[in-house]
């Protein structure tokens, strides 16, 4: 069946039904979100969490099922056969939710590994896999089939989306170009994606009409809160041209944003890109607009389906499908899960640009910045919506590539353009603050959970800076490159295991 729904898929008559329906769907959310339809009374919070899988010695390896089937809705399959995503249920943003959020992640990491014991294997808090499985990183990413045509992925998963995805890439522009420094390749599948994982905190508005605030807001925080939490500086190995210690100085800190960039972007200019950094809006009503409007990838029509989920969802199942190759930094999601005393017509804000993180607490302390922050200062109106576009884009991937010491662009309390870094840190750190306080938190959880993040900015140190250095180190003691990576890895898994937060690492 998952062959013929690909060929059907990727019919000019099936992309002519489902582009029609997304029109029609299209205007009936606009109708809802000038109705009020999405309003609730309550300000809740989601958590998506991208892991992958390691042996005992820290190479990449293939998830069993039995992990899915004990985790049940909690743990979802992935693009690779290494990858998992955990999905928390929401929660009221207030102590005892985030605190939710935190169970929930804990005991599904906890029943993933009661599914694993024994197995040799084990889930990785982690932005990008570095250690390639026994038959190397080009075998496992390159290896495919051809059947009735279409190209199969062996590593991929075999689910219908995934794989007429990977053959509309394919038909429409041939390979996958991947260019980064160190490493040029070509390959034959967008499998290569499946190197980067992330974290998404989720931030549902109570008032629908606010959305464009919290977005656009939302839009000029990414740039400071990703140099807080970049994690991927290193590709495995055998991927790049000929490594040196010149790598070090010239490689990406967040190499995970140009991988899912140039994994899944068709060619041609900044606006056509399926992933980028998004642009503001004025009216909440152009979150539906930008969907519609978007390139379609391997559109599906509900009634392939074999057990609809059902709900609010199902009034717009194609505009909902089409959102999920909404690839955007930040995109707007309508419709979840009734929680406190909101139903589920909803509209929430997806936050896209944080790398998964080496503790649970790493997370939660992140899932608590980005929703205190944007909290805080929507309410209080902070001006720094009216900082330019291009500005923040441009301080967003100065960020993917330098870290921490990128210049930040950034307009203060008062109004004033400001380059300055402890300014941008000192709003971003007190705002969050000042929005947990407003939502009931108290100082303790503040400390718990931000107050780490903090000492990150203060000592100039996040997970890819640790990861650098400590290459550097195995170099300059003798070890290849390869060797250099392959023993960072391993020293970064077993720091996951003996500290609750990375603040304790430095």
């Amino acid at each position: 069946m998952s062959q013929e729904l690909i060929r059907k898929s990727l019919d000019d008559d099936t992309l002519d039904e489902f582009e029609e329906r997304v029109e029609e769907q299209a205007e009936f959310l606009k109708n809802e979100i000038r109705a009020g339809k999405l309003d609730n009374p309550d300000y809740t919070v989601g958590l998506e969490i991208e892991v992958y899988a390691v042996n005992d010695d820290g190479r990449l390896t293939r998830l069993p099922a039995e992990v899915f089937e004990n985790c049940g809705e909690r743990l979802n399959k992935e693009l690779g056969l290494h990858n998992a995503e955990i999905n928390t249920s929401p929660t009221v943003f207030d102590e005892e939710g985030l605190e939710a959020q935190r169970a929930q992640v804990e005991k599904t990491l906890e029943r993933a590994g009661e599914a694993l014991e024994g197995s040799g294997k084990r889930l990785v808090l982690d932005s990008m896999w570095t250690i390639p499985p026994e038959e190397g990183s080009v075998e496992y990413l390159c290896s495919t089939e051809k059947n009735d045509g279409h190209v199969y992925a062996e590593n991929m998963r075999g689910h219908p989306r995934y794989r007429a995805i990977d053959n509309y890439y394919l038909e429409s522009y041939g390979k996958v170009d991947i260019d980064v420094p160190g490493a040029t390749l070509s390959l034959p599948t967008i499998l290569f994606e499946s190197l980067a994982t992330s974290i998404q905190p989720h931030l549902q508005i109570p008032d629908s009409e606010d959305l464009p605030r919290y977005y656009n807001t939302a839009i000029r925080t990414m740039a400071p809160v990703l140099a807080l939490s970049t994690n991927s500086p290193f590709l495995p190995p055998d991927l790049y041209d000929s490594p040196d210690e010149s790598l070090l100085d010239e490689t990406f800190h967040e190499l995970r944003v140009p991988v899912f960039e140039q994994s899944v972007n068709p060619p041609g200019g900044y606006d056509e890109k399926k992933v980028r950094f998004p642009r503001d809006i004025n009216k909440t009503m152009e979150v539906v607009d930008k969907v519609t409007e978007d390139t379609a990838y391997s559109p599906f029509l509900s009634e392939w389906e074999d057990e609809p989920e059902g709900g609010y969802r199902d009034e717009f199942w194609e505009f909902e499908y089409k959102r999920g190759t909404y690839w955007r930094w930040l995109r707007a999601v309508i419709g979840g899960e009734p929680v406190g005393h909101n139903d589920e017509r909803s509209v929430r804000i997806e936050y896209r640009p944080i790398p998964t993180q080496p503790s649970v607490d790493d997370i939660i302390g992140l899932h608590a910045l980005v929703s205190g922050a944007l909290a805080g200062m929507v309410v209080d109106h902070h001006p720094l919506p009216s900082l330019s576009w291009e500005k923040a884009r441009d301080s967003f991937y100065g960020v993917v590539e330098n870290g921490i010491d990128a210049s930040i662009a950034w307009v203060d309390e008062d109004g004033d353009k400001t380059h300055d870094r402890s300014v941008v840190y000192d709003e971003l750190f007190r705002y969050a603050r000042l929005g947990l306080e407003g939502h009931g938190f108290d100082d303790g959880t503040y400390e718990r959970y931000v107050a780490p993040l903090k000492k990150r900015w203060e000592e100039r140190t996040t997970p890819s800076v640790w990861k650098i250095e400590r290459v550097r180190e195995k170099l300059d003691g003798g070890a290849t490159f390869e060797d250099a990576v392959y023993e960072m890895q391993r020293d970064y898994i077993a720091a996951t295991d003996e500290y609750d937060s990375f603040a304790d690492w430095i």
